[in-house]
C-alpha cells in the first residue's frame, strides 16, 4: 500500500518495454526436493557461448538461503532475513567466492508512506548505496546514491518521482549524475485483457540526443500474450509467450533493425519449465 523502494520508479514502464524481450535462447528447469529445497538448472547460448548456471532455494520460515553456481567458477550465496525484527523491514547478506570481497550487505524496509534501502560491501573500503521514497500508492519521491569510501566521490546521485492511479502510472527520473532526464507512462487499457500501452522518453544533456521507446502488450487468451516495442533508434521487437501449465512458459522474441532490413533478424527463445 506505500510508494515502494526507488527501484519501483518506473518500473511498470520499463517492464512493459523490456521485459522477456530476449533474442538469445534459454532453458530453465526447476524441481523440488523432499526438503522443500527449489533447484534450479539454467543454460543461455548468446553469440556462440553457452552460460548455464543451477541455483538451489531454501525457505524455513522468514529466512531463504540461495546458493548458485556459473560456469564462470563462481560460488554465490544469499541469505534473507524477512521481517528482521521489525515489521517490513528485509535483510540481505551475499557473499561470493572466491571473490568474498564483492560480498554485500542489505537493508529494505518498506512503510505506508516510506521505503528504504541501504547497502554496503563486506570489505575495508565498501561502496555505500542508500536509496529512500516518501509517498504513499498515490505519488512519491525519492532519491538514490552511492558513494566509495576507496575514492572518496560519489559514484551515482538520482532523483526520481512518481504518479500513480487506477490505470495510469507516470513518473520521471534524473539519472546519471544528472546528466539525462527520464519520463515513462504505462497505461491499463484493457485489464480483463491483459491489454496496456507504455513509453519512455530519454534526453541526454551532455549528446543532446533523445531516446524514445514505445511498447504495448495483450492477451489473446488468460495463457497467451503478445508484446511489441519500437524505438527511435529503428529497433523493432515482438515476442508472443504461452503459459502451457502453471508457471511453465515458452517465448518467442524476434528483432529487426528497421534502419538496416539486409541484416538478419534476431530470434530468441526461452523455454521455462517448473512442476
Amino acid at each position: 500500500m506505500g510508494p515502494g523502494l526507488y527501484s519501483d520508479i518506473g518500473k511498470k514502464a520499463r517492464d512493459l518495454l523490456n521485459k522477456d524481450f530476449h533474442t538469445d535462447q534459454k532453458f530453465t528447469l526447476t524441481t523440488y526436493a523432499s526438503n522443500g529445497a527449489a533447484i534450479t538448472a539454467a543454460s543461455t547460448t548468446k553469440n556462440g557461448a553457452i552460460f548455464s548456471e543451477i541455483q538451489a532455494q531454501l525457505k524455513q520460515k522468514n529466512v531463504t538461503v540461495d546458493v548458485k553456481a556459473t560456469t564462470d567458477s563462481l560460488l554465490l550465496t544469499t541469505v534473507t532475513v524477512e521481517e528482521f525484527g521489525v515489521p517490513g523491514l528485509k535483510k540481505i547478506v551475499t557473499i561470493p567466492f572466491p571473490q568474498q570481497t564483492a560480498g554485500k550487505a542489505e537493508l529494505q524496509y518498506l512503510h505506508d508512506y516510506a521505503g528504504i534501502n541501504a547497502s554496503f560491501g563486506l570489505n575495508s573500503k565498501p561502496l555505500v548505496n542508500l536509496s529512500g521514497v516518501v509517498g504513499n500508492k498515490a505519488i512519491a519521491v525519492g532519491a538514490d546514491v552511492a558513494y566509495d569510501t576507496a575514492s572518496g566521490d560519489f559514484t551515482k546521485y538520482n532523483a526520481g518521482l512518481s504518479f500513480t492511479n487506477a490505470d495510469l502510472i507516470a513518473a520521471v527520473t534524473l539519472n546519471n549524475k544528472g546528466d539525462s532526464l527520464t519520463a515513462s507512462y504505462y497505461h491499463m487499457v484493457n485489464a480483463e485483457k491483459n491489454t496496456a500501452v507504455g513509453a519512455e522518453v530519454t534526453r541526454s544533456f551532455s549528446s543532446k540526443e533523445n531516446t524514445v521507446t514505445f511498447g504495448t502488450q495483450h492477451a489473446l487468451d488468460p495463457s497467451t500474450t503478445v508484446k511489441a516495442r519500437y524505438n527511435s533508434n529503428g529497433m523493432a521487437s515482438a515476442l508472443i509467450q504461452h503459459e502451457w501449465r502453471p508457471k511453465s512458459f515458452f517465448t518467442l522474441t524476434t528483432e529487426v533493425d528497421t534502419k538496416a532490413f539486409e541484416k538478419s533478424s534476431k530470434v530468441g527463445l526461452s523455454l521455462v519449465l517448473k512442476p
